[in-house]
C-alpha cells in the first residue's frame, strides 16, 4: 500500500506558493496550505487542487511560536511530513540615502525574520519527523537578488543570500538522514506582490532583462518545485537553481 505524501507550503495563498501547491497536488501530494491573512484565497485554492485531503493552516511563520504550532498542527492532522516548501517572503523597499534610522532597523528586522529565520525555523521543525521517516525534501524559495545585490532593498537581498548559504549547510547536515535541501532563486516573476513593482519599472523594460523577452510565470517555479519534490532528484541536494530566464547569470 503506497503512502500518501504530505507537502507543507508556506505563503500558499498567492504567487509562487500557490503555484507550488497546485503543481505538488497535481503530482499526487496532499497539501497543507499555510497562510497568514489571506484565508479566502487559500480556501479557494483548496477547491482547485487535484486530489483530496488538502487543508488550510493559518500561521504567521515569521513568529517562531506560530511556526512551531503550524508544524505541530500539520503533524497532528497527517502524522507525517514529506516536503516543506518555504515560499512565504516579502520584498521590503529601503533607501539608504534618505530613510530614517528607525525605518531602516525595522526593515532589516522584518526581512530577516520572514525571509531567513522563518524558513530556517521551519526547516529545523520539519527535519524532526523527516529524520524519523528516513526521508524528506526541503525547498527554499530565494532570489536572484541574493547574487546581484538589491540597492533598493538590501535587507531582502541579504536575507535571501543567507538562505542560499543555509540551504547548502542544511543539505550537508541532513543528507545522511535521507533529507534533501534545495534552493530556487527566481528572477522577476509575475506574482501579485511583484506586479506593482514591475509596472513601476515598466513591463517592457523588465521583460527585456531576459533574452526570452518576457517575465517569469509562477507556474514555472511551481513545476520546478514539484520536480525537486519528486523522485530521482536526490543528487541535486544542496543545489541553488537559477530560474530567472538568463536575466542574471553567475560565474
Amino acid at each position: 500500500m503506497s503512502v500518501q505524501k504530505v507537502a507543507l507550503v508556506t505563503g500558499a495563498a498567492t504567487g509562487i506558493g500557490r503555484a507550488s501547491a497546485v503543481a505538488l497536488a497535481a503530482a499526487g501530494f496532499t497539501i497543507a496550505a499555510n497562510y497568514r491573512s489571506k484565508k479566502n484565497e487559500t480556501l479557494a485554492l483548496l477547491k482547485e487542487l487535484d486530489g483530496d485531503g488538502h487543508q488550510a493552516f493559518c500561521a504567521d511563520v515569521a513568529n517562531a511560536q506560530d511556526a512551531a504550532r503550524l508544524v505541530d498542527e500539520v503533524l497532528g492532522v497527517y502524522q507525517r511530513l514529506d516536503v516543506l516548501v518555504n515560499a512565504a517572503g516579502q520584498f521590503t523597499p529601503q533607501d539608504v540615502k534618505s530613510e530614517d534610522f528607525a525605518a531602516w532597523q525595522s526593515a532589516w528586522q522584518y526581512s530577516l525574520e520572514l525571509n531567513l529565520l522563518a524558513p530556517l525555523n521551519l526547516a529545523f521543525l520539519a527535519a524532526k519527523p523527516m529524520i524519523k521517516q528516513g526521508a524528506g525534501k526541503i525547498i527554499n524559495i530565494t532570489s536572484r537578488g541574493a547574487f546581484r545585490g538589491e540597492p533598493t532593498a538590501p535587507a531582502y537581498g541579504a536575507s535571501k543570500s543567507g538562505l542560499n548559504s543555509a540551504t547548502q549547510s542544511l543539505a550537508l547536515a541532513l543528507g545522511g538522514h535521507g533529507i534533501c535541501v534545495y534552493a530556487i532563486a527566481p528572477g522577476w516573476t509575475e506574482t501579485p506582490a511583484a506586479s506593482p513593482r514591475i509596472r513601476n519599472q515598466g513591463w517592457d523594460d523588465v521583460a527585456a532583462q531576459s533574452p526570452l523577452g518576457r517575465i517569469g510565470r509562477p507556474s514555472e517555479i511551481g513545476h520546478l518545485v514539484a520536480f525537486l519534490a519528486g523522485n530521482e532528484t536526490e543528487y541535486l541536494t544542496g543545489a541553488i537553481i537559477d530560474a530567472n530566464g538568463a536575466s542574471y547569470l553567475r560565474n
